[in-house]
């Protein structure tokens, strides 16, 4: 009787969500040459703001893979946590899902949700819109994310086995979020021996934006730009470590080294 009732809530959930997506009248929408930005009245006198830093972003990701966007994609600008949530839980197929405090948007393929992010310091715990860096970092994290779902064998990032390394740590690295300070943490964290004996711990812990991203750097420092972009296809670690024909622990090693000799820019 529960799941019953559970999935007739999904049904209707799924019926008002997207008849709201659907309607003239619910969004507002602008059209760009590789995205159409939706949102909500509240943000009308936002946009241009945003697609600012939205273009900065396109253009940076763009500029890394040496290509631009293989198709064009959405970005929903959600005016608070609820209406975000409602979203995710229909594109996630998890009903009684509800965001951590720190979560303020989404990338796959085909869109990019986003918390409005003049509304960052009421709607999460974690993000200030006035820090310019972290904004623009974030934003084309996510962005690195459209990119990539375009061009993996699964787009939205559901069907990834022992590549949430791979998939967060390209975003983290393209964006520029792995910094002096994390990558800092990383080589005390070498010196302390407290880093994880496999890839799939990477993406855990304090450090794992730090261990993901530097483990993409190193990548790109190793085998070219070109064999990195070649990896975007693949969702599988076997394949990628088979593309790079190399071992699990071989690579590690080589990204500890490189960790250890690494000099900081000044």
């Amino acid at each position: 009787m529960k799941a019953t009732m559970k999935l007739i809530f999904f049904f209707s959930l799924f019926i008002l969500l997207s008849s709201r997506i659907s309607s003239p009248n619910s969004w507002i929408v602008e059209h760009y040459n590789s995205h159409d930005i939706f949102y909500k009245p509240n943000d009308k006198a936002n946009i241009k703001e945003y697609n600012i830093i939205i273009e900065k972003g396109i253009k940076r990701v763009a500029t890394f893979f040496g290509a631009p966007f293989k198709d064009k994609f959405d970005i929903y600008i959600y005016p608070n946590r609820h209406l975000i949530d409602s979203i995710w839980q229909i594109d996630w197929k998890m009903p009684e899902f509800k965001s951590e405090c720190w979560m303020v948007a989404s990338g796959v393929g085909s869109k990019l949700d986003l918390i409005s992010p003049k509304y960052w310091s009421k709607e999460s715990c974690e993000h200030d819109y006035n820090d310019t860096l972290q904004t623009q970092n974030l934003i084309t994290h996510e962005l690195v994310h459209v990119y990539h779902g375009q061009l993996n064998q699964s787009s939205d990032f559901s069907d990834i086995t022992g590549l949430d390394w791979f998939v967060e740590g390209l975003a983290v690295y393209v964006s520029g979020q792995c910094d002096s300070i994390r990558l800092g943490e990383i080589k005390k964290a070498l010196v302390d021996n407290t880093i994880p004996m496999d890839l799939d711990k990477f993406w855990t812990g304090n450090l794992k934006y730090g261990l993901s991203g530097s483990l993409v750097m190193f990548i790109d420092h190793k085998f070219g730009r070109q064999k990195l972009i070649e990896l975007l296809k693949f969702n599988k670690k076997t394949e990628l470590l088979a593309k790079l024909n190399i071992e699990e622990q071989e690579l590690l090693f080589g990204w500890k080294q490189y960790i250890e000799q690494y000099k900081f820019k000044r």
